[in-house]
């Protein structure tokens, strides 16, 4: 075995543990992979719990899916990330999960689009919503396909998350950081509604990434800044509005 493949492998066995210790998955949900130097692939297995990930659950598969050399069945998702790959040769790992808030977002049919969070804005963009597709079905890929060249994570209506990167670590850290900010915006929600940056905070963002880090926010994937025709004060709750919420919530 090479000492990348063998690297690979650790990294994907890693990722799966850390999917299942945040909660971004549950069971056997969620699907790893990884893109191999010989244009080969490594798969984590299907039906596997993620918590439980061992070396010997990975597959290798070519590029139509198929296993080589392994008794294994790979992840029954396989037919996403290959689609991912073939659309976006700069992308060496692809990462679909469940987080329960952005998955929240996802099944209330509501995309992560607005301009919010300046890290998720230089980092991600907008954060899209497919349409839904059957899963494991030729439909994913369709359902993709008007946001994978421009967006590197992609809510998968009534389903979950995927995102990619040009390494497992990265591929991972945007799922975690997808879910941070779905977590946020719903609280935000309950508090009265968050607040998008204008398009002059935008501009600002935009100059001070590109001169202090030398990253440009992305300009295919753009985020939607405050409407200034609907711009309003949010009014926060009172106390007791908010102890009569978080009293149904306990009873409930």
């Amino acid at each position: 075995m090479s000492d990348r493949r063998a690297d690979l492998i650790r990294e994907i066995v890693d990722v799966s543990r850390r999917l299942s210790a945040k909660g971004l998955v549950a069971a056997t949900d969620g699907n790893v992979t990884a893109r191999l130097g010989n244009g080969n692939f490594l798969s984590t297995r299907t039906a596997l719990n993620k918590a439980l990930t061992t070396a010997n659950d990975i597959v290798e598969v070519n590029a139509m899916g198929e296993p080589v050399s392994s008794p294994l069945k790979p992840s029954s998702e396989l037919g996403m990330h290959l689609f991912i790959y073939q659309e976006r040769t700069d992308i060496g790992a692809v990462v679909h999960a469940h987080p329960p808030y952005a998955t929240a977002f996802a099944v209330a049919g509501l995309g992560l689009d607005g301009c919010v969070f300046p890290e998720v804005i230089v980092g991600l963009g907008a954060i899209p919503l497919a349409e839904y597709a059957t899963p494991s079905t030729p439909e994913v890929a369709a359902s993709l396909a008007p946001f994978v060249k421009s967006a590197t994570a992609i809510l998968l209506k009534n389903h979950g998350v995927v995102t990619y990167g040009r390494d497992l670590n990265e591929a991972y850290d945007k799922m975690e950081k997808v879910e941070h900010a779905a977590h946020i915006l719903l609280l935000a929600r309950i508090l009265g509604g968050e607040e998008k940056l204008t398009a002059e905070q935008l501009n600002k963002l935009k100059a001070v990434s590109l001169a202090a880090y030398g990253k440009q926010v992305p300009e295919g994937n753009a985020c939607l800044p405050a409407d200034p025709a609907r711009a309003r004060e949010v009014e926060a709750p009172s106390n007791a509005d908010l102890l009569s919420a978080i009293r149904h919530m306990i009873r409930s």
